[in-house]
């Protein structure tokens, strides 16, 4: 994979602050949804606050900053209260506890078209089958339910199963939809034109030749340096002509293909597109992609190509991970197209100080020092997450001493 510093020091030219800001959001409002995830499992969704602190490496937080901060900075979303023992408590604000009846709601809306995008991800697979816990790495992206792994999974026979291998369980494709082996970006290029059978719509997946969107920043300079090489991102002769090849639809049998081939890696570019036309906010971490490169026949080296086909992706990097947008779903720092999902998940982000939070520059790229400022308000005793727990369990205040409390998370 690209070393990550081949992507931070691409020139001012080739990065597009408003997808980095776009990015910058997103890592915070997932980390939020960390949070609010772990409270929902808790009986009345209440637990100490100490606990909270197992998910420090979810939340991507080092000594000596805490848990305790990170949900001090969303008073609207989480309260926090002591009881008479001085243990401190955590749980979801009323507007919270709201959103995620609605989460709810909106999730068995939704789990229709998820159930589809599934079966597309098993029909685009070698074997039409996926690894269970491959497929959970999406769940938020593509908006599965919190029970996939236990209850999803089963309510939908008609169109995949559960089978047991050596190495766990899988989802099986069990019917074929040709409807859905037309990708996305067939069917908009169908609508585009007018015409519905073309590129063979409707027909069995066979040769594709469409020509991918792409979008670049202003005054975009098309060379990278990779391994100390000169690369030409974008030279008109070699787009063009990668434009014009034939490739297989993501649904045609690739295993024939000769690694590193014209058609070869045009076909993982559509994979690729395709995937992320199946999530919520047409992103995904790269890790995710990469869990596939086996069942979806594609490059180990996903990077490069990600890379080189900058006009469809844009790559970015901050941390130890790499995020991957198609650059023709945004408008600034805007989705184009938004499903009620996402529509949900921005009405996180406006509650209380987090819409400060998501709209500052200085903090979502780490420049921000405000939570020593709460240092002096949240003093919460063992929070070093080695003195938490112990064997999954926890000390003598798993039980709430609601006797002194005032204002506190639960009636």
């Amino acid at each position: 994979m690209t070393r990550s510093r081949n992507v931070r020091q691409r020139s001012k030219k080739k990065r597009v602050h408003a997808l980095e800001v776009a990015t910058e959001r997103w890592k915070v409002l997932t980390k939020v949804l960390v949070v609010v995830d772990a409270l929902k499992k808790e009986e009345e969704h209440v637990t100490p606050l100490k606990r909270l602190e197992i998910l420090r490496p979810q939340l991507g937080l080092t000594k000596p900053n805490k848990v305790a901060h990170f949900v001090s900075r969303s008073p609207q979303l989480f309260e926090v209260c002591r009881d008479s023992r001085g243990v401190m408590w955590a749980c979801l604000s009323p507007q919270a506890e709201a959103l995620v009846e609605e989460e709810a709601r909106l999730l068995e809306d939704h789990s229709r078209t998820a159930a589809e995008y599934v079966t597309r991800l098993l029909m685009m697979s070698v074997d039409r089958r996926l690894a269970i816990d491959k497929i959970a790495h999406f769940r938020r992206d593509m908006g599965l339910p919190h029970d996939f792994k236990t209850r999803w999974v089963h309510m939908f026979p008609e169109q995949f199963r559960v089978v047991r291998l050596e190495d766990g369980d899988y989802l099986e494709l069990v019917s074929w939809n040709p409807n859905w082996a037309v990708t996305e970006l067939e069917k908009k290029t169908a609508a585009l034109t007018g015409d519905a059978n073309a590129n063979g719509i409707g027909s069995p997946p066979g040769e594709l030749s469409l020509s991918f969107p792409m979008k670049f920043p202003p005054n975009f300079t098309s060379y990278y340096k990779f391994y100390g090489k000169v690369h030409h991102y974008v030279k008109k002769g070699n787009t063009e002509q990668f434009q014009k090849t034939t490739y297989l639809s993501p649904c045609s049998e690739a295993r024939g293909l000769t690694p590193g081939s014209p058609e070869f890696d045009k076909r993982a570019v559509a994979v690729m597109h395709e995937v992320l036309n199946f999530t919520l906010e047409k992103r995904l971490v790269i890790d995710h992609l990469t869990y596939f490169c086996r069942e979806f026949v594609m490059p180990q080296k996903l990077m490069r190509l990600l890379l080189k086909h900058y006009g469809i992706f844009y790559v970015y990097e901050r941390g130890k991970r790499f995020s991957v947008f198609l650059t023709k779903s945004y408008d600034g720092t805007k989705l184009i197209e938004k499903c009620p999902l996402v529509s949900y998940r921005g009405r996180i982000k406006n509650l209380g100080k987090f819409a400060e939070l998501f709209d500052s520059e200085d903090y979502l790229f780490g420049n921000d020092d405000s939570s020593s400022a709460t240092d002096s308000i949240l003093d919460v005793k063992s929070e070093d997450s080695d003195d938490i727990m112990d064997d999954g369990a926890l000390a003598d205040d798993t039980e709430m001493d609601v006797g002194d409390l005032s204002d506190c998370c639960i009636e």
